[in-house]
């Protein structure tokens, strides 16, 4: 079993804060956005500043909620004419 006195401790927990600026990875960016008005309740997630998730609740009808796929082409290297769901509205069917 090893002990570390007051000392020793002081100094590891120093040199573990030191780690991050060595270049280790770090955590991203997480954002959670939410903008209401009398109609709907739009929740955006951003990782590392980029929208991950768009969904959007409206509050005064029967209509379910639905999510704004987002644009990952740049990232994902798809070419800009490929037909994909980018601004399309989903729905999710089932949940469980």
């Amino acid at each position: 079993m090893i002990t570390l006195n007051a000392t020793a401790a002081l100094a590891l927990a120093t040199l573990l804060a030191g780690c991050s600026s060595l270049g280790l990875p770090q955590e991203p960016a997480v954002q959670q956005l939410h903008a209401e008005d009398d109609a709907v309740k739009v929740d955006e997630l951003r990782v590392r500043g980029q929208v991950q998730q768009l969904k959007v609740t409206p509050k005064n009808s029967s209509a379910p909620a639905y999510e704004i796929v987002p644009d990952h082409r740049q990232s994902a290297g798809t070419a800009s004419g490929a037909r994909d769901a980018t601004g399309q509205r989903v729905w999710t069917l089932f949940s469980f």
